[in-house]
């Protein structure tokens, strides 16, 4: 099971790299259409709208997910990885992949926030299985 929990682990990171990619594409193509300079990149406070929400779903992608990559290693280094972490790590990317595509191509925060919590309730498990470790150690 340590090895199967990999998988999730890495469609989150290639979910990243692919904003990366997005975000370089698409600041490239404003500053091509003559939208803003390059400057406007500086701060991130004068990106065209678009922009704006693949930088901001980029950075949401070091907050949670950070929190998630260091539970899994943690259950990873332990052997604890049973088939329901693998299973929560799934549901977590899933709920990445819906947030992300959310939080990118519409202004609605409200659908936003119930898409985040599929991520959550996968965090919460996982987090809550490191958890029940803890307690049990003696």
């Amino acid at each position: 099971m340590n090895a199967l929990i990999l998988q999730p682990v890495m469609a989150q990171i290639g979910l990243m790299m692919a904003l990366y990619v997005w975000l370089s594409l698409a600041r490239l193509r404003a500053v091509g259409r003559g939208e803003v300079g390059y400057d406007a990149f500086v701060l991130g406070r004068d990106e065209p709208r678009a922009v704006a929400r693949i930088t901001r779903n980029l950075a949401n992608q070091f907050e949670l997910p950070v929190l998630m990559v260091g539970c899994v290693a943690l259950l990873v280094a332990l052997g604890e990885v049973g088939r329901f972490d693998v299973a929560c790590a799934w549901l977590f990317v899933a709920g990445r992949l819906a947030h992300t595509a959310v939080q990118t191509l519409t202004d609605d925060v409200r659908l936003r926030g119930r898409v985040f919590g599929i991520n959550l309730v996968g965090f919460l498990g996982i987090a809550g299985h490191l958890g029940l470790i803890a307690l049990a150690a003696r």
